[in-house]
């Protein structure tokens, strides 16, 4: 049993000791909890996940779920002073277990993208899990974080030009705005009249007025004779990428599928 000396509201990382301390041995810190403890931003949650051997058995704590495993936990315990699960093997772990698939894309995706491991990590480690729940999604989602791809929206784009016959875009291509200030695009098509279709793509955080004021000042920056910027939301990329195909061929990118 562990027991808090303290008065008051214990912080995130002493729930996190008080968590594993009560329980000990091998067993580390994983779930979202673990990713969020290596500083993975905007994927919190509540509850605290422990790793625990398969035939291990511990009393409940509140607020604390056990995943019991057979995987070797100490060969996942990464090198930091809280006994945290290293962040492929969590995230791997995590996704595969995650109840939705889209939620386990864009968990993969935000590791990546937050700079805490490379896909390249990632597909190694997924070679050493193997049997993996939903193994081949991932290395297919892999290829397109190789391929350039920074979120879960851009991989929403590639499949969507992959379903209505249009061409991968060039993504995070640097331009100098306006204003000499470098920016990164997220994709770019370039016609054979010299003309360039650039597609930026807003997030729920786009909505705010402080972004969408930035977002505007952006767009005007980078506009140019030439150079035609498009915007489009998430969810059109996600939910219509029918309609939001058909925009872009009636803007002449449907010339480079002929």
């Amino acid at each position: 049993m562990v027991l808090a000396t303290i008065t008051g509201e214990l912080t995130r990382d002493q729930q996190l000791w008080t968590a594993a301390l009560h329980v000990g041995g091998d067993s580390l810190i994983g779930g979202y909890s673990c990713l969020e403890a290596h500083g993975l931003k905007n994927w919190h949650r509540d509850e605290i996940t422990l790793l625990i051997d398969d035939e291990a058995h511990y009393p409940p704590i509140a607020g604390v779920t056990y995943f019991r495993t057979r995987r070797p936990l100490s060969a996942w315990r990464a090198s930091t002073a809280l006994p945290l699960a290293r962040v492929a093997p969590a995230a791997l772990l995590c996704a595969a277990h995650e109840p939705s698939w889209r939620t386990a894309q864009g968990l993969l995706a935000a590791v990546v993208q937050q700079q805490l491991t490379t896909a390249a990590s990632l597909r190694e480690q997924l070679e050493r899990m193997k049997p993996l729940r939903r193994a081949p999604k991932f290395r297919l989602l892999l290829d397109e974080l190789e391929g350039g791809a920074h979120s879960l929206a851009e991989i929403d784009v590639t499949r969507m030009c992959r379903d209505h016959g249009l061409p991968r875009p060039h993504r995070q291509r640097r331009r100098k705005d306006a204003a000499g200030k470098v920016r990164y695009t997220d994709c770019e098509w370039d016609l054979p009249d010299g003309t360039v279709i650039v597609l930026e793509v807003d997030g729920a955080f786009h909505m705010s007025v402080e972004h969408w004021e930035d977002d505007i000042q952006r767009q005007r920056r980078l506009s140019q004779p030439g150079r035609l910027i498009v915007r489009c939301t998430t969810r059109e990329v996600r939910d219509e990428p029918f309609q939001l195909a058909a925009d872009l061929k009636a803007l002449g990118l449907g010339v480079l599928c002929a």
